[in-house]
């Protein structure tokens, strides 16, 4: 079996964590993971509405493994009259799960400016008891305030920050202990497990016993990253975090094979597959379904009616579309699966 690099996986972790790629906003992500495959000597090509698909050879019955690398976050909706930005999430993000966040504005005129999601009010010692127990909504109480000297709509939109302007939330990475913490796990640490592998394919001169395909997306959280696929795909594999929770057997240190999730049950003749690989391996992994409110870059290659099985694996992650968290040995695991995988 291959050997997984750890400080390979989590350098190419934050390297994807520093580019910016609230969904929708993808051109400079793009350019950086091309750039990367360039470095590995991977030929890649480009989705026209954002996405790349790289080519790492072998012979018979293709095989596309996807991730994706786009994020959650928000968007200008419109300015405020008192200079802040009222905001709308795209993607699943929740004001609960991004309040005090420091982000950075990107305006269509490749501008940056950095600010913060704030309640409003914003200070707890001016806010009357009743507003405090008032829920985080974004239409109401909730906005970015601009690290700048504005107090009108007008002074904004002279910087340049303008309704549609994209709204990218700070990782804030930490790996402490093995546990790596960070805004965007989902689904950076995956891409991040898939070029280590890729590296060490390369490195280790392995010949593929099946056409492989990596198709790295950039639509996966508002459900349309992969609905271009090579057309002679026959198999699908997604690489996406696993949620833990009470009723989850998904764990931090392993990987999980996906049964189901919210639209389909995963394909099962591929999903025993992969689980004997693992049992033939020893990888420690989990079987786990994921519902109401979770799917992966397959469901949307089966519902464009692409003819194909399909397949989920993830590392075990906490706080999901959160600040998030997993463990090198779940991201280890992930890669060790695929790695046997490949082998059979």
């Amino acid at each position: 079996m291959g050997r997984f690099d750890e400080k390979t996986c989590l350098d190419y972790f934050e390297k994807l964590l520093a580019v910016d790629s609230t969904t929708g906003f993808y051109e400079e992500s793009e350019n950086q993971l091309c750039a990367m495959l360039e470095e590995l000597e991977i030929p890649c090509r480009r989705i026209r509405k954002g996405g790349v698909i790289a080519e790492l050879g072998g012979e018979g019955s293709p095989l596309c493994i996807t991730a994706h690398l786009d994020d959650i976050g928000l968007m200008v909706r419109h300015l405020n009259a008192d200079g802040t930005l009222n905001v709308c999430p795209v993607g699943g993000l929740y004001p609960f799960y991004c309040m005090m966040e420091n982000v950075r504005v990107h305006t269509r005129e490749g501008k940056v400016y950095t600010g913060t999601v704030c309640r409003t009010p914003n200070s707890i010692h001016v806010t009357e008891e009743e507003l405090r127990q008032t829920a985080p909504d974004f239409r109401t109480n909730v906005c970015v305030v601009l690290d700048e000297n504005v107090k009108s709509a007008a002074e904004v939109r002279a910087l340049g920050i303008e309704t549609g302007d994209s709204i990218a939330l700070e990782p804030r990475f930490v790996y402490a202990n093995g546990y790596l913490k960070s805004h965007f796990v989902d689904d950076k640490a995956c891409a991040a497990v898939l070029l280590t592998l890729m590296k060490a394919i390369r490195e280790e001169r392995v010949t593929l016993r099946r056409k492989v395909y990596v198709y790295f997306a950039f639509y996966e959280e508002i459900g349309h990253g992969t609905t271009v696929l090579p057309e002679d795909v026959e198999d699908m594999i997604a690489v996406d975090i696993a949620p833990t929770g009470p009723d989850q057997n998904s764990d931090e240190r392993k990987v999980s094979i996906f049964a189901k999730d919210s639209r389909y049950p995963y394909h099962w003749g591929l999903t025993n597959e992969l689980r004997q690989a693992a049992i033939d391996a020893g990888v420690d992994y989990v079987m786990d379904i994921f519902t109401p409110h979770y799917g992966t870059d397959c469901d949307p290659s089966i519902a464009a009616g692409y003819d194909l099985r399909h397949a989920a694996i993830g590392p075990g992650t906490a706080n999901s579309h959160g600040y998030e968290r997993t463990h090198i040995e779940g991201l280890r695991a992930c890669f060790e699966l695929l790695w046997a995988y490949l082998e059979r």
